[in-house]
């Protein structure tokens, strides 16, 4: 899973204030204006997303927040309007596939982000797993801090935290007055979360760790005033802004949470779920096909774990999951431990991926842990990009939390889905790509990313890893667990299943920990549609690597195959599709005319 889905989202509803004009008739004109365009809109969207800006390593809004004012939404969704009009009007006959391709994914985007607008996601802003109160405190983790402007950037922002807070309270007070609630237990976490940052001594707050530690070029009197600042703007600003969003929450908006898990409880909530399911999964399918995909694979995926219990000496899924949870070499002993076996499972791919891949990417791996103040509610682990310059390595945050009552089956699997070759390999090649203008670079589709980071998954079988039958059982396991995420997603949201109902079917058809199968429950009702992409996604690629397979035969490549699925950065699986049927044309071109050749390594030039 990869963090800031929340803040890129907003991100990409802020387009540029730029008026409508009609494009050049000439081609290289034509061309030029839309590379013109699409820089402007990036400029405008990091100026109007610094947080946003600052994961992304462009420090040059560090010391400022977003504006969540209604005033601002309001322009940003007519900025929209104006931006899509000036991008459909140029004229992109005769342009460079990719080139064409930008101008096709940019409408495309811009018109989903007002699809989108009627269902005012920003009246519901926070959840256990986004919002401020928890975006916030995470920034630590990926800003640089390098020099003095960094830190007093940084002091400026702390200060600034407290409007940005009172906007998020005034947005949550209007989604109250018109029915838009998340359910009311999850609310109950919010509160736990807030409340845990509200009440910790400023010396102690996540807020105050760029502090800790100071880079060797900054002085000693630097240093003493900086710290000093810092504390003051966390006991001042910051301190008070999560005393009072927490009170807001545990005594006004807490209590009229909806009681209901689904989203059909929300006003017009049947079709926003449809407007999620088609903005989670890139296709047209419906909520009821589906879930009957969902009832097949887990079908399909329990005969092959089954297999795997037999072969350990269980009889049934039952018997196996009691021994598991009574064998303690089977669960984490320390939290270092866990940290340590994602580690040695990313050094072991690390040496297959050219094997896999003809472009490997350039950008380095790393392994930390989930801050202690979200760890009951985070993931078990999630995958943070570096930036672009290489200033930040990506890292993997790894949640070590109630260690003990974590096994350590699904560490594998889980280490490729989030590292390499999942998430740090498709992101991280994705970002390296010059061809590419930066809003592909950083383009976000569900169904792609996770998508892709779940088939990676299965690479670890092809390479001869997943040794340990309960290692393979855990990845099996997991992937049980993005087939039942088909199942109960819209279990929740289509078929107006209880909560209970989502708990009872995890345990009918996994072996999933309590723990995990409690967070997840959670999640699914806290995010609707975004946990269907990963399935979605997964079998979308591997029927095109079967399509391939069965095109060219003896000349299909799997380096090659890969190195065009991620040459484009994340698309939308029709335009995935459509490439990949492009690409296998020509390859069977340049097998007809030169059959003996061996299939090609290269690069990409898409």
């Amino acid at each position: 899973m990869r963090l800031f889905v929340c803040l890129l989202a907003v991100a990409m509803l802020i387009p540029a204030a730029v008026a409508a004009a009609n494009p050049p008739a000439d081609l290289e004109s034509r061309r030029k204006a839309l590379t013109d365009l699409l820089h402007e809109q990036w400029e405008y969207t990091m100026r109007t997303s610094p947080l946003y800006a600052s994961i992304l390593g462009d420090k040059r809004y560090n010391d400022k927040v977003d504006d969540f004012s209604q005033k601002a939404i309001d322009d940003d969704l007519e900025q929209t309007r104006l931006f899509l009009d000036r991008f459909k009007a140029i004229d992109a006959a005769g342009f460079p596939e990719q080139e064409a391709l930008n101008q096709q994914i940019m409408v495309r985007d811009l018109q989903m982000n007002l699809e989108g607008a009627r269902f005012k996601p920003w009246e519901m802003p926070v959840n256990q797993f986004n919002g401020i109160h928890i975006d916030a405190p995470q920034l630590v983790s990926v800003l640089s801090f390098e020099n003095v402007k960094d830190y007093e950037d940084y002091i400026t922002r702390l200060k600034l935290l407290p409007r940005l807070f009172d906007q998020t309270i005034e947005q949550m007070r209007k989604g109250m007055a018109a029915g838009r609630m998340p359910p009311k237990i999850l609310l109950e976490k919010v509160v736990t979360q807030a409340d845990g940052i509200a009440t910790t001594a400023p010396e102690q707050s996540p807020f105050i760790h760029p502090f800790d530690k100071f880079p060797d070029a900054i002085s000693e009197a630097d240093r003493k005033r900086l710290r000093a600042a810092g504390l003051a703007a966390v006991r001042d600003s910051v301190t008070p802004a999560y005393v009072k969003f927490t009170a807001f929450v545990k005594d006004d908006y807490a209590p009229h949470g909806r009681t209901e898990p689904g989203a059909w409880a929300l006003p017009d909530g049947a079709a926003w779920y449809a407007f999620r399911v088609k903005e989670s999964t890139t296709t047209n399918l419906s909520p009821e096909e589906i879930h009957q995909l969902g009832l097949d694979q887990v079908k399909e995926v329990e005969s092959k774990m089954l297999a795997v219990v037999n072969q350990l000496g269980f009889k049934d899924m039952k018997s196996f999951k009691a021994a598991v949870d009574a064998d303690p070499k089977l669960h984490a002993h320390s939290r270092e431990e866990i940290l340590d076996l994602y580690r040695k499972y990313e050094d072991q791919m690390y040496a297959r991926l050219p094997q896999l891949f003809g472009r490997l990417p350039k950008a380095k791996l790393e392994v930390m842990q989930v801050e202690e103040f979200r760890e009951k509610e985070a993931s078990d682990a999630a995958y943070v990009d570096g930036t672009p310059d290489g200033s930040r390595p990506g890292h993997i945050m790894v949640n070590t939390g109630d260690f003990a009552k974590r096994t350590v089956l699904d560490i594998e699997t889980t280490a490729y889905h989030e590292g390499v070759p999942g998430h740090h390999m498709q992101i991280s090649i994705a970002q390296e790509l010059p061809n590419l203008p930066l809003f592909r670079q950083h383009e976000s589709y569900t169904a792609y990313i996770e998508g892709w980071a779940l088939y990676a998954e299965r690479l670890g079988k092809e390479v001869g890893f997943y040794q340990d039958p309960y290692s393979y059982y855990g990845h099996l396991q997991d992937d049980m667990l993005r087939a039942i995420r088909l199942v109960v997603d819209t279990g929740f949201h289509y078929k107006h299943w209880t909560r209970q109902q989502v708990v009872d079917y995890f345990h009918e058809h996994s072996a999933i920990d309590e723990v995990t199968v409690q967070s997840e429950t959670d999640r699914y009702s806290a995010w609707p549609a975004q946990a269907l992409g990963y399935k979605i996604g997964q079998l979308e690629i591997l029927r095109l690597r079967q399509y391939a397979k069965d095109q060219l035969g003896d000349k299909f490549d799997i380096r090659g195959f890969h190195d065009e699925v991620l040459s484009g950065g994340a698309l939308p699986m029709d335009v995935l599709s459509t490439r990949i049927h492009e690409w296998v044309g020509q390859q069977k071109m340049r097998a007809a005319v030169s059959p003996s050749s061996a299939p090609s390594n290269q690069e990409s030039s898409r």
